[in-house]
This record gives C-alpha cells, structure tokens and sequence, in this order.
C-alpha cells in the first residue's frame, strides 16, 4: 500500500525524529535507516523542497527537521515525495460508461480514504515514541545471519 520511496522517506523522517535538532549526513540517515544513500538523496531533496526538512551545508551540517515531529503528519512525508495513497475518481478501467465507481472501486477507494485519515492523524512524534528501543527488523535478519556464521 506504501511504496518503496514512502517507505524510504518515513524511515528518514522518523530516524531524524528521533535526533531531533542534530544534523545528520545523507550517508549517516542511509547506514541507519538501511536505504541506498544515492535513492535517499533524492528522497531528502524533495523532503527540503517540501519545507519539512533543512539541509545545512559545511562542517556540522546536515539534514533536520524544520518543524518539531509533532507538527509533521506521516501524510505529509509521503506528499513530499509523490507517495500518498491514491484515491480513486474513475473507472481504473477507463470503461466509459461506467460514472460511478462500482461497488468494488468503491470499496477499494473508502479504504484508501481510511488509510489516508490515518496517516494524516499520525505524525512523526508518534513514531518515534513508538520505535524508541525497537531494533529495525533488517538489523534482526543481519544480527542472526551473523550468529549463524558463528
């Protein structure tokens, strides 16, 4: 329902939540959220240009929040990068007499209505209260693997 770059740029957001105030490097968020850094770059610049974070050049510089993590809604992350959920207005088949969505469009998109009110009641505050001492699960996969070799 989320795609890869939404997930990306949550992850992100929560990361610098969770460091609030500090500036962190593209290559610093990447290592600990596990996104390729040249994909999260990207994700990080339309975050800026969507007001959310700052980036700071020179030495101590970095990526930060712009607003506090209560203020930022994970609707707004996933807009900042094209991911939010997609409503659907019209036949997704494009068939022409169809209106009205069908039943099942219609059912699909009050999902996506649903899904897209949680987001927006959601914000990055609650998120990071909510991850505080929870390893990532590709952390778990790699402590294991790494046990395994043992």
């Amino acid at each position: 329902m989320i795609t890869t770059t939404g997930e990306y740029a949550i992850r992100a957001a929560v990361h610098m939540a969770q460091h609030e105030g500090v500036p962190m490097t593209s290559a610093v968020i990447a290592e600990a959220t596990k996104v390729p850094q040249g994909y999260l770059s990207k994700i990080l610049q339309q975050m800026v240009k969507a007001a959310l974070i700052n980036s700071q050049r020179g030495l101590n510089g970095g990526f930060v929040l712009a607003l506090p993590a209560a203020k930022i809604s994970l609707l707004d992350v996933l807009k900042a990068v094209d991911a939010s959920p997609q409503r659907i207005t019209r036949c997704p088949l494009g068939i022409p007499g169809h209106t009205k969505l069908c039943g099942v469009h219609r059912l699909l998109d009050d999902a996506m209505s649903r899904m897209e009110k949680e987001f927006a009641e959601a914000n990055l505050e609650m998120l990071r209260q909510e991850v505080k001492g929870i390893k990532p699960l590709c952390e778990v996969k790699e402590a294991i693997a790494a046990l395994q070799q043992k």
